[in-house]
Protein backbone atom coordinates (compact mmCIF):
# COMPACT_ATOMS: atom_id res chain seq x y z
CA UNK A 1 0.00 0.00 0.00
CA UNK A 2 1.60 3.25 -1.12
CA UNK A 3 2.08 5.74 1.75
CA UNK A 4 0.20 9.00 1.65
CA UNK A 5 2.90 11.68 1.48
CA UNK A 6 2.14 14.84 3.44
CA UNK A 7 4.36 17.92 3.74
CA UNK A 8 3.70 20.21 6.71
CA UNK A 9 5.12 23.67 7.29
CA UNK A 10 4.41 24.96 10.82
CA UNK A 11 6.35 27.95 12.08
CA UNK A 12 5.50 28.05 15.78
CA UNK A 13 4.08 26.08 18.71
CA UNK A 14 0.42 26.94 18.02
CA UNK A 15 0.83 25.58 14.48
CA UNK A 16 2.46 22.43 15.84
CA UNK A 17 -0.57 21.83 18.06
CA UNK A 18 -2.92 22.14 15.09
CA UNK A 19 -0.71 19.82 13.04
CA UNK A 20 -0.79 17.14 15.74
CA UNK A 21 -4.60 17.27 15.83
CA UNK A 22 -4.66 17.04 12.04
CA UNK A 23 -2.36 14.00 12.04
CA UNK A 24 -4.45 12.20 14.65
CA UNK A 25 -7.61 12.74 12.60
CA UNK A 26 -5.81 11.84 9.37
CA UNK A 27 -4.53 8.55 10.76
CA UNK A 28 -8.08 7.69 11.84
CA UNK A 29 -9.20 8.39 8.29
CA UNK A 30 -6.40 6.40 6.62
CA UNK A 31 -6.71 3.30 8.77
CA UNK A 32 -3.90 0.89 7.88
CA UNK A 33 -2.50 3.02 5.09
CA UNK A 34 0.98 4.33 6.00
CA UNK A 35 1.75 8.03 6.21
CA UNK A 36 5.04 9.67 5.23
CA UNK A 37 5.77 13.11 6.65
CA UNK A 38 8.32 15.81 5.80
CA UNK A 39 8.48 19.50 6.56
CA UNK A 40 9.03 21.97 9.37
CA UNK A 41 7.69 21.59 12.90
CA UNK A 42 8.49 20.89 16.53
CA UNK A 43 6.71 20.27 19.87
CA UNK A 44 5.76 16.66 19.21
CA UNK A 45 5.78 16.62 15.41
CA UNK A 46 9.13 14.81 15.01
CA UNK A 47 7.88 12.22 17.50
CA UNK A 48 4.73 11.90 15.36
CA UNK A 49 6.88 10.98 12.36
CA UNK A 50 7.74 14.32 10.75
CA UNK A 51 11.24 14.38 9.23
CA UNK A 52 12.24 18.07 9.43
CA UNK A 53 13.98 20.00 6.69
CA UNK A 54 15.64 22.18 9.35
CA UNK A 55 15.03 23.20 13.01
CA UNK A 56 11.85 25.19 13.51
CA UNK A 57 13.76 27.47 15.89
CA UNK A 58 15.43 29.02 12.84
CA UNK A 59 12.13 30.64 11.81
CA UNK A 60 10.23 30.97 15.12
CA UNK A 61 10.70 34.71 15.60
CA UNK A 62 8.20 37.43 16.46
CA UNK A 63 8.42 41.20 16.42
CA UNK A 64 9.84 43.64 13.90
CA UNK A 65 13.41 43.88 15.22
CA UNK A 66 14.02 40.13 15.65
CA UNK A 67 12.68 39.46 12.14
CA UNK A 68 14.96 42.11 10.62
CA UNK A 69 17.96 40.74 12.51
CA UNK A 70 17.30 37.22 11.22
CA UNK A 71 16.05 38.15 7.74
CA UNK A 72 18.88 36.52 5.73
CA UNK A 73 18.34 33.22 7.54
CA UNK A 74 14.56 33.46 7.16
CA UNK A 75 14.87 34.02 3.42
CA UNK A 76 17.26 31.09 3.12
CA UNK A 77 14.91 28.85 5.09
CA UNK A 78 11.99 29.80 2.84
CA UNK A 79 14.01 28.55 -0.08
CA UNK A 80 15.10 25.44 1.83
CA UNK A 81 11.50 24.63 2.73
CA UNK A 82 10.27 25.09 -0.83
CA UNK A 83 13.06 22.93 -2.25
CA UNK A 84 12.41 20.27 0.37
CA UNK A 85 8.70 20.12 -0.47
CA UNK A 86 9.29 19.93 -4.21
CA UNK A 87 11.90 17.20 -3.83
CA UNK A 88 9.59 15.20 -1.54
CA UNK A 89 6.79 15.26 -4.15
CA UNK A 90 3.98 15.09 -1.55
CA UNK A 91 0.34 14.31 -2.25
CA UNK A 92 -0.49 17.47 -0.29
CA UNK A 93 1.25 20.48 1.25
CA UNK A 94 -0.33 21.77 4.47
CA UNK A 95 0.96 25.12 5.72
CA UNK A 96 -0.21 26.21 9.15
CA UNK A 97 -0.51 29.78 10.42
CA UNK A 98 2.74 31.91 10.32
CA UNK A 99 1.48 33.44 7.06
CA UNK A 100 4.48 35.67 6.37
CA UNK A 101 6.67 32.57 6.13
CA UNK A 102 4.26 29.84 5.07
CA UNK A 103 2.56 31.66 2.23
CA UNK A 104 5.88 32.65 0.69
CA UNK A 105 6.89 29.00 0.75
CA UNK A 106 3.57 28.09 -0.86
CA UNK A 107 4.16 30.60 -3.63
CA UNK A 108 7.59 29.12 -4.38
CA UNK A 109 6.22 25.57 -4.38
CA UNK A 110 3.34 26.47 -6.70
CA UNK A 111 5.77 28.04 -9.18
CA UNK A 112 7.97 24.94 -9.27
CA UNK A 113 5.47 22.11 -8.75
CA UNK A 114 1.99 23.35 -9.68
CA UNK A 115 0.56 19.82 -9.42
CA UNK A 116 0.93 19.76 -5.59
CA UNK A 117 -2.35 20.75 -3.83
CA UNK A 118 -1.72 23.44 -1.22
CA UNK A 119 -3.89 24.04 1.86
CA UNK A 120 -3.33 26.77 4.44
CA UNK A 121 -4.87 26.35 7.89
CA UNK A 122 -5.81 29.52 9.83
CA UNK A 123 -7.07 32.31 7.65
CA UNK A 124 -4.82 35.38 7.76
CA UNK A 125 -6.68 38.44 9.08
CA UNK A 126 -7.13 39.91 5.61
CA UNK A 127 -10.69 40.87 6.60
CA UNK A 128 -9.17 43.23 9.18
CA UNK A 129 -6.18 44.77 7.44
CA UNK A 130 -4.05 44.48 4.28
CA UNK A 131 -7.04 43.06 2.43
CA UNK A 132 -5.07 42.91 -0.83
CA UNK A 133 -3.31 39.82 0.55
CA UNK A 134 -6.47 37.80 -0.12
CA UNK A 135 -6.32 38.29 -3.88
CA UNK A 136 -2.55 37.70 -3.91
CA UNK A 137 -2.96 34.33 -2.16
CA UNK A 138 -5.46 33.00 -4.68
CA UNK A 139 -3.00 31.81 -7.36
CA UNK A 140 -0.90 29.67 -5.03
CA UNK A 141 -3.26 28.44 -2.28
CA UNK A 142 -6.00 26.02 -3.27
CA UNK A 143 -7.97 26.11 -0.03
CA UNK A 144 -7.92 27.97 3.28
CA UNK A 145 -9.20 26.29 6.43
CA UNK A 146 -10.85 28.94 8.60
CA UNK A 147 -11.25 29.06 12.36
CA UNK A 148 -14.03 31.66 12.36
CA UNK A 149 -17.46 31.29 10.72
CA UNK A 150 -17.49 34.67 8.97
CA UNK A 151 -14.18 34.13 7.17
CA UNK A 152 -15.38 32.18 4.07
CA UNK A 153 -17.73 35.02 3.08
CA UNK A 154 -15.04 37.60 3.79
CA UNK A 155 -12.49 35.81 1.59
CA UNK A 156 -15.02 35.42 -1.21
CA UNK A 157 -15.78 39.15 -1.04
CA UNK A 158 -12.05 39.91 -1.22
CA UNK A 159 -11.48 37.47 -4.13
CA UNK A 160 -9.20 35.26 -2.07
CA UNK A 161 -8.77 31.46 -2.21
CA UNK A 162 -11.69 29.14 -1.59
CA UNK A 163 -12.19 29.08 2.18
CA UNK A 164 -13.88 26.42 4.30
CA UNK A 165 -14.96 26.98 7.89
CA UNK A 166 -13.72 23.90 9.78
CA UNK A 167 -14.26 25.17 13.33
CA UNK A 168 -12.12 26.53 16.14
CA UNK A 169 -9.99 24.33 18.45
CA UNK A 170 -11.65 26.03 21.42
CA UNK A 171 -14.83 24.15 20.55
CA UNK A 172 -13.08 20.94 21.60
CA UNK A 173 -12.34 22.47 25.01
CA UNK A 174 -15.79 23.63 26.08
CA UNK A 175 -15.79 21.14 28.95
CA UNK A 176 -12.72 22.86 30.39
CA UNK A 177 -14.33 26.31 30.08
CA UNK A 178 -17.78 25.56 31.52
CA UNK A 179 -18.48 25.60 35.29
CA UNK A 180 -19.71 22.66 37.33
CA UNK A 181 -22.48 23.18 39.90
CA UNK A 182 -20.18 24.53 42.62
CA UNK A 183 -18.32 26.80 40.23
CA UNK A 184 -21.63 28.08 38.88
CA UNK A 185 -22.76 28.86 42.43
CA UNK A 186 -19.65 30.98 42.92
CA UNK A 187 -20.18 32.64 39.52
CA UNK A 188 -23.75 33.56 40.55
CA UNK A 189 -22.55 35.37 43.70
CA UNK A 190 -22.93 39.08 42.91
CA UNK A 191 -21.96 40.12 46.46
CA UNK A 192 -18.56 38.39 46.48
CA UNK A 193 -17.88 38.05 42.76
CA UNK A 194 -14.67 36.77 41.28
CA UNK A 195 -13.47 39.15 38.56
CA UNK A 196 -10.93 38.17 35.90
CA UNK A 197 -8.28 40.70 34.90
CA UNK A 198 -6.54 39.80 31.63
CA UNK A 199 -4.05 42.46 30.46
CA UNK A 200 -2.74 40.46 27.49
CA UNK A 201 0.10 38.14 26.60
CA UNK A 202 2.49 40.64 25.03
CA UNK A 203 4.82 43.02 26.82
CA UNK A 204 3.47 46.05 24.98
CA UNK A 205 -0.13 45.22 25.95
CA UNK A 206 0.81 44.75 29.59
CA UNK A 207 2.85 47.96 29.63
CA UNK A 208 -0.04 50.05 28.30
CA UNK A 209 -2.98 48.36 30.03
CA UNK A 210 -1.82 47.48 33.54
CA UNK A 211 -1.93 51.06 34.94
CA UNK A 212 -5.46 51.82 33.71
CA UNK A 213 -6.68 48.33 34.65
CA UNK A 214 -5.36 48.91 38.17
CA UNK A 215 -7.32 52.15 38.48
CA UNK A 216 -10.47 50.47 37.16
CA UNK A 217 -10.07 47.62 39.66
CA UNK A 218 -9.82 50.14 42.51
CA UNK A 219 -13.11 51.74 41.44
CA UNK A 220 -14.88 48.38 41.23
CA UNK A 221 -13.48 47.32 44.62
CA UNK A 222 -14.81 50.53 46.18
CA UNK A 223 -18.28 49.81 44.77
CA UNK A 224 -18.24 46.06 45.61
CA UNK A 225 -16.08 45.52 48.72
CA UNK A 226 -16.52 41.75 48.53
CA UNK A 227 -15.09 41.46 45.01
CA UNK A 228 -12.03 39.28 44.45
CA UNK A 229 -9.75 40.00 41.50
CA UNK A 230 -7.91 37.17 39.72
CA UNK A 231 -5.12 37.85 37.23
CA UNK A 232 -4.01 34.79 35.21
CA UNK A 233 -0.43 35.47 34.09
CA UNK A 234 1.55 34.01 31.22
CA UNK A 235 4.49 32.29 32.91
CA UNK A 236 7.21 34.07 30.95
CA UNK A 237 5.66 37.47 31.75
CA UNK A 238 4.64 36.80 35.35
CA UNK A 239 7.49 38.85 36.91
CA UNK A 240 6.58 41.86 34.78
CA UNK A 241 2.88 41.49 35.62
CA UNK A 242 3.53 41.01 39.34
CA UNK A 243 5.74 44.10 39.42
CA UNK A 244 3.06 46.22 37.74
CA UNK A 245 0.27 44.78 39.92
CA UNK A 246 2.24 45.61 43.06
CA UNK A 247 1.60 49.29 42.27
CA UNK A 248 -2.18 48.85 42.14
CA UNK A 249 -4.29 50.31 44.99
CA UNK A 250 -6.04 46.92 45.27
CA UNK A 251 -3.82 43.87 44.86
CA UNK A 252 -5.10 41.11 42.54
CA UNK A 253 -4.41 37.44 43.06
CA UNK A 254 -1.88 36.27 40.46
CA UNK A 255 -2.96 32.93 38.97
CA UNK A 256 -0.29 30.69 37.42
CA UNK A 257 -0.57 27.87 34.91
CA UNK A 258 -3.19 26.79 32.39
CA UNK A 259 -5.18 24.75 34.93
CA UNK A 260 -5.39 27.73 37.29
CA UNK A 261 -6.49 30.00 34.46
CA UNK A 262 -9.25 27.61 33.36
CA UNK A 263 -10.49 27.23 36.93
CA UNK A 264 -10.66 31.02 37.23
CA UNK A 265 -12.61 31.22 33.95
CA UNK A 266 -15.16 28.74 35.28
CA UNK A 267 -15.75 30.72 38.48
CA UNK A 268 -15.53 34.27 37.20
CA UNK A 269 -18.63 36.45 37.10
CA UNK A 270 -17.13 39.03 34.72
CA UNK A 271 -13.83 39.99 33.13
CA UNK A 272 -11.76 43.00 32.12
CA UNK A 273 -9.60 41.90 29.20
CA UNK A 274 -7.25 43.01 26.49
CA UNK A 275 -8.69 42.56 23.01
CA UNK A 276 -7.67 39.28 21.38
CA UNK A 277 -8.54 35.58 21.26
CA UNK A 278 -9.16 35.61 25.01
CA UNK A 279 -12.43 37.47 24.37
CA UNK A 280 -13.67 34.43 22.44
CA UNK A 281 -12.57 32.11 25.25
CA UNK A 282 -14.53 34.27 27.70
CA UNK A 283 -17.61 34.29 25.47
CA UNK A 284 -17.58 30.49 25.17
CA UNK A 285 -17.10 30.27 28.93
CA UNK A 286 -20.12 32.53 29.45
CA UNK A 287 -18.22 35.33 31.20
CA UNK A 288 -19.49 38.88 30.44
CA UNK A 289 -16.50 40.97 29.46
CA UNK A 290 -15.27 44.53 29.05
CA UNK A 291 -12.51 44.69 26.43
CA UNK A 292 -9.81 47.29 25.96
CA UNK A 293 -6.86 48.07 23.78
CA UNK A 294 -4.11 50.60 24.34
CA UNK A 295 -0.87 50.97 22.40
CA UNK A 296 1.71 53.54 21.47
CA UNK A 297 0.46 56.65 19.65
CA UNK A 298 2.01 55.53 16.36
CA UNK A 299 0.24 52.17 16.65
CA UNK A 300 -3.09 53.92 17.05
CA UNK A 301 -2.49 56.07 13.97
CA UNK A 302 -1.45 53.03 11.94
CA UNK A 303 -4.42 51.00 13.15
CA UNK A 304 -6.92 53.73 12.22
CA UNK A 305 -5.49 53.82 8.69
CA UNK A 306 -5.22 50.07 8.14
CA UNK A 307 -7.99 48.41 10.14
CA UNK A 308 -11.44 48.87 8.58
CA UNK A 309 -13.70 47.10 11.05
CA UNK A 310 -16.60 48.20 13.25
CA UNK A 311 -15.12 46.14 16.11
CA UNK A 312 -11.87 44.36 16.97
CA UNK A 313 -13.53 41.93 19.38
CA UNK A 314 -14.03 38.40 18.02
CA UNK A 315 -17.47 37.71 19.57
CA UNK A 316 -18.73 40.99 18.07
CA UNK A 317 -17.28 40.12 14.66
CA UNK A 318 -18.82 36.64 14.75
CA UNK A 319 -22.25 38.06 15.61
CA UNK A 320 -22.02 41.04 13.26
CA UNK A 321 -23.07 43.36 16.08
CA UNK A 322 -21.61 44.67 19.31
CA UNK A 323 -22.40 42.81 22.53
CA UNK A 324 -19.01 43.06 24.27
CA UNK A 325 -18.23 46.70 25.11
CA UNK A 326 -14.81 47.75 23.86
CA UNK A 327 -12.66 50.78 24.56
CA UNK A 328 -9.75 51.72 22.32
CA UNK A 329 -6.81 54.02 23.15
CA UNK A 330 -7.94 57.27 24.85
CA UNK A 331 -11.45 55.89 25.32
CA UNK A 332 -10.04 53.17 27.59
CA UNK A 333 -10.22 55.22 30.79
CA UNK A 334 -10.50 53.81 34.29
CA UNK A 335 -13.90 55.47 34.70
CA UNK A 336 -15.31 53.97 31.48
CA UNK A 337 -13.90 50.51 32.11
CA UNK A 338 -15.08 50.39 35.71
CA UNK A 339 -18.56 51.61 34.79
CA UNK A 340 -19.05 48.90 32.18
CA UNK A 341 -17.49 46.25 34.42
CA UNK A 342 -19.92 47.09 37.22
CA UNK A 343 -22.80 46.77 34.73
CA UNK A 344 -21.48 43.37 33.62
CA UNK A 345 -21.25 42.21 37.24
CA UNK A 346 -24.80 43.24 38.16
CA UNK A 347 -27.89 41.24 37.27
CA UNK A 348 -29.54 43.39 34.64
CA UNK A 349 -29.93 44.09 30.93
CA UNK A 350 -26.24 44.82 30.21
CA UNK A 351 -25.14 41.47 31.63
CA UNK A 352 -28.02 39.55 30.07
CA UNK A 353 -27.38 41.04 26.64
CA UNK A 354 -23.88 39.58 26.68
CA UNK A 355 -25.02 36.19 27.97
CA UNK A 356 -27.69 35.96 25.25
CA UNK A 357 -25.15 36.99 22.63
CA UNK A 358 -22.71 34.31 23.80
CA UNK A 359 -25.35 31.63 23.20
CA UNK A 360 -25.54 32.82 19.59
CA UNK A 361 -21.74 32.84 19.31
CA UNK A 362 -21.60 29.20 20.40
CA UNK A 363 -24.30 28.20 17.92
CA UNK A 364 -22.42 29.84 15.06
CA UNK A 365 -19.13 28.32 16.14
CA UNK A 366 -20.72 24.85 16.32
CA UNK A 367 -22.01 25.08 12.77
CA UNK A 368 -18.93 23.30 11.35
CA UNK A 369 -19.52 20.18 13.46
CA UNK A 370 -17.89 18.71 16.57
CA UNK A 371 -14.32 18.10 15.35
CA UNK A 372 -12.33 20.93 13.70
CA UNK A 373 -9.41 18.57 13.07
CA UNK A 374 -11.58 15.96 11.32
CA UNK A 375 -13.24 18.74 9.30
CA UNK A 376 -9.80 20.04 8.33
CA UNK A 377 -8.73 16.59 7.14
CA UNK A 378 -11.89 16.18 5.06
CA UNK A 379 -11.51 19.63 3.47
CA UNK A 380 -7.83 19.01 2.69
CA UNK A 381 -8.19 15.48 1.29
CA UNK A 382 -11.08 16.58 -0.91
CA UNK A 383 -8.48 18.33 -3.09
CA UNK A 384 -6.71 15.05 -3.91
CA UNK A 385 -7.62 13.15 -7.08
CA UNK A 386 -10.13 10.35 -6.73
CA UNK A 387 -8.46 7.16 -5.54
CA UNK A 388 -5.50 8.90 -3.92
CA UNK A 389 -6.95 8.40 -0.42
CA UNK A 390 -8.14 5.16 1.13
Amino acid sequence: MRPLKLAIIAGEASGDALALRFLAALRDRLGERPLELRGVGDHGLPEAGLVPFFPQADIAVMGFSPVVARLPLLLRRMEDAARGVVAFEPDLLLTIDSPDFCLRVAKKVRARAPQIPIVHWVCPSVWAWRSGRARRMAPHVDRILALLPFEPAALARLHGPETVYVGHPLMERLGELRPDAEEQRRRDDAVRPEVLILPGSRRSEIHHLMPVFGEAVARVAAAIPGARFLLPAVTRLQPMIAEAAARWPVAPEIVSGEAGKLAAFRRARAALAASGTVTLELALSGVPTVAAYRGAAWEAILARRLVKLPSVILPNLILGRSVVPEFIQDDATAEALAGQLLAALADGPARQQQLDGFVEVEALMRSAGPSPAANAVDAALALLPAGRVG
